[in-house]
């Protein structure tokens, strides 16, 4: 089984900063894609941030310039870097990953989600 813990999130002030992270374990074999997700209230789950086994990188356009995604290979590590943050970035944000186990199967796990809250 995988697990996926995020951490990071909290309360911060419009123009402040976080960084989430989100730690992968278990049965993992080859990974081809992490990202972060986010779901505001009354909202649809929607995608923020993913990066690909081969490092490929894409963002929402609402976060461009201001959000980082990266990773630590050796840790399987996910990471979001949020900076210049707004009140519409409110959101519970998941981790998400995608891969294939031993038979190349596709399979995909989310974390539990971490709140975001960002309001003076």
């Amino acid at each position: 089984q995988v697990q996926l813990v995020e951490s990071g999130g909290g309360l911060v002030q419009p123009g402040g900063s976080l960084r989430l992270s989100c730690a992968a374990s278990g049965r993992i074999f080859n990974i081809d894609e992490m990202g972060w997700f986010r779901q505001a209230p009354g909202k649809q789950r929607e995608l923020v941030a993913t990066i690909t086994s081969g490092g490929s990188l894409n963002y929402a356009d609402s976060v461009k310039g201001r959000f980082t995604i990266s990773r630590d290979n050796a840790k399987i590590t996910l990471y979001l870097q949020m900076n210049s943050l707004k009140a519409e970035d409110t959101a519970v944000y998941y981790c998400n990953l995608k891969l294939r186990d031993f038979l190349a199967r596709k399979l995909e796990y989310w974390g539990q989600g971490t709140q975001v809250t960002v309001s003076s």
